[in-house]
Order: C-alpha cells, then structure tokens, then sequence
C-alpha cells in the first residue's frame, strides 16, 4: 500500500489525461456520423476498452472529415 501512496502523483495525471481523450473521443464518435473506416459500434469500443492508446488511435485514424 504504500507503494501506491509513493506513486500518486504520477498516476493521477495520467488517469485523468486518459479520462479526458477517452470521454472526448467518445463525444466525438457519437455525434459525428462520417468515419476513415468502420462504424460507430467497433470505434465505441475501440475508445473505451483500448485504454490511452483507443481515442489517440481514433483521432488519428478514424476521423472523417467534417
């Protein structure tokens, strides 16, 4: 336990940086209708079950044009 408490400050900027490009990049998925690739189902998952690496992967890749 108190290795956890030594790590805090590290993780809770990096817990809250992947909430906020997760809940983004879900806002995002489901008000836009128009993607590079895929439906809004596989990207809604993509954002919220591939941790950090799913709303940049869907930014990057997976936003259609406006």
């Amino acid at each position: 336990m108190e290795e956890l408490i030594e790590y805090m400050p590290f993780l809770i900027p990096i817990v809250l940086i992947e909430l906020g490009l997760a809940l983004t990049a879900l806002f995002h998925v489901l008000r836009h209708p128009h993607y590079k690739f895929g439906n809004k189902p596989m990207w809604i998952v993509i954002v919220l079950f591939v941790q950090i690496i799913g709303p940049i992967v869907y930014f990057v890749f997976g936003r259609g044009e406006e």
